[in-house]
């Protein structure tokens, strides 16, 4: 049986917001191009810089995250955020 995997990412966006935005929309349509995986993007609430990316329902996630970190570097995602950290969480169903 196979676990599927859903990818929690966020970041806080320190330079350029509409860059930083058109970066990711382009990263995020590569992303779903190579893997089928279509993520959303919000944005926290009370910290509109606070920005996360949502993949869910990853089958494969070594491919998933190897084809994910190759694309953010294709698109130079890292030199919008503050810390050029990215912090990438991994959940799974409770059983």
């Amino acid at each position: 049986m196979q676990t599927i995997v859903h990818y929690y990412v966020w970041y806080k966006v320190a330079a350029d917001p509409p860059g930083a935005r058109a970066a990711v929309d382009a990263m995020m349509t590569d992303v779903a191009r190579r893997t089928g995986i279509a993520g959303r993007l919000l944005l926290r609430r009370d910290e509109p810089d606070t920005w996360m990316e949502i993949y869910e329902g990853v089958a494969e996630s070594a491919l998933f995250e190897r084809e994910l970190a190759a694309a953010v570097l294709r698109h130079g995602i890292t030199r919008f955020i503050a810390t050029g950290a990215r912090h990438v969480e991994a959940f799974v169903a409770a059983a």
